[in-house]
């Protein structure tokens, strides 16, 4: 959860610039006062240019990016959508939110979307499927494009934790239909909230555009009160001082990334010693090293290790202590996924016996060599305990 952790000068350089241009915080309009000066217009052209798409849409949220990408897509009542079951609770939210049927597929020791699974879910009233690069680790990307494709299902990307990582040549977010970035405080690169929609289809950015301003078209011909519209839609318009931030961290990306991931290396060589087994990864991963998972022998012994790193002053992410907002089976408030699993806490099986099983470090670009091997040494000390 790196971003907030290198905001400076450079971000505080470009919200100053806002105001000394005319101080526009709305991202349309107001030409004549706003001496050139389009924050958020810059923010998606840069980082469309970045993660190579032709062009992307700054919203509020990662949450509202989803719902966005999935109205877009063409989804809505009477259709099936499936995600996995380790993910935040915002991504079967959207689905509800759009007034599709959330169907949940199992992990696998990637913690992501099982593809095997997968194939069993599909029904004929499937139309996306939104795997989930969860904890920046990439989801099984070709595997779940080659069923989706045999099947003529869309592909939706929850990148919330993605942004910056890879698979092979391509960056997460980029390889399906859609995808959708979280720019929230905790993530690789923040605007304190915050999300991005791209897409390679122009048709699908076109209706993103227009349905989180409202239905506006911002057709150039017409002044903003007199714009054209095809559709109704809703407001999820980026400020211009959230563009403004995000401009200044998209330059970190990168730096961000690298650094995560020599983190997560040093935990890699530190941990590899009996009694725990690492997560898995698909071949040409470059993931964004948000966090470093591991596995254990039992639920026990994961929540003994928890435990034992709070006594030190250290910690865990999600995994043991926050699986309640993570994990499908624990969303019982979601009216919409009980009324499709009735026996919701017993429902996938399969995920909750691998997440149980489950300890995951945070990364912090702050984190020192010294840092890494005390998280080590209290490791290794609860399992030489038992």
């Amino acid at each position: 959860m790196p971003g907030y952790e290198w905001i400076g000068e450079e971000e505080s350089e470009q919200v100053a610039s806002i105001f000394a241009n005319g101080g526009v915080l709305f991202r349309h309009g107001f030409d004549s006062l706003r001496k050139g000066s389009y924050k958020v217009l810059e923010f998606e052209k840069k980082f469309s240019k970045h993660v190579g798409v032709s062009e992307a849409l700054a919203v509020t949220s990662g949450t509202s990016a989803l719902k966005i990408a999935l109205k877009a897509l063409g989804v809505g009542p009477g259709d099936e959508v499936i995600t996995q079951s380790f993910t935040f609770v915002a991504t079967v939210e959207a689905i509800v939110e759009v007034g599709a049927t959330p169907v949940i597929a199992e992990v696998d020791l990637s913690l992501n979307m099982n593809p095997q699974d997968l194939k069993k879910k599909i029904t004929s009233a499937t139309k996306a499927v939104i795997p989930v690069h969860m904890l920046g680790t990439p989801a099984r990307m070709r595997e779940i494009l080659s069923i989706c494709k045999e099947a003529d299902i869309l592909v939706l990307e929850d990148s919330a934790w993605g942004c910056g990582g890879k698979l092979g040549a391509d960056f997460l977010g980029t390889m399906g239909d859609a995808g959708a970035y979280s720019f929230d405080y905790a993530k690789t690169i923040t605007t304190g909230e915050g999300g991005m929609v791209v897409t390679k289809m122009k048709k699908i950015l076109d209706f993103a555009k227009a349905y989180h301003d409202h239905g506006h078209e911002n057709n150039p011909n017409l002044p903003r009160w007199e714009d054209s519209r095809s559709n109704s839609g809703f407001n999820y318009r980026m400020s211009e001082m959230q563009g403004a931030v995000g401009l200044a961290q998209l330059t970190k990306l990168d730096q961000i990334v690298s650094a995560q991931r020599k983190v997560h290396d040093l935990f890699s060589q530190e941990l590899s010693f009996p009694g725990i087994s690492f997560r898995e990864e698909p071949p040409q991963s470059h993931g964004t090293a948000d966090a470093f998972t591991f596995f254990v022998a039992s639920k026990e012994l994961a929540l003994v290790i928890r435990a034992d790193l709070v006594k030190a002053g250290l910690g865990t992410k999600i995994l043991p202590e926050a699986i309640s907002w993570h994990f499908a089976g624990s969303w019982s408030h979601i009216s919409q996924l009980k009324d499709q699993y009735p026996n919701l806490e017993s429902s996938f099986p399969e995920s909750r016996a691998i997440l149980e099983k489950a300890v995951c470090i945070p990364i912090s670009l702050r984190m020192d060599n010294a840092l890494v091997e005390k998280y080590c040494r209290v490791i290794r000390n609860s399992l030489e305990a038992v």
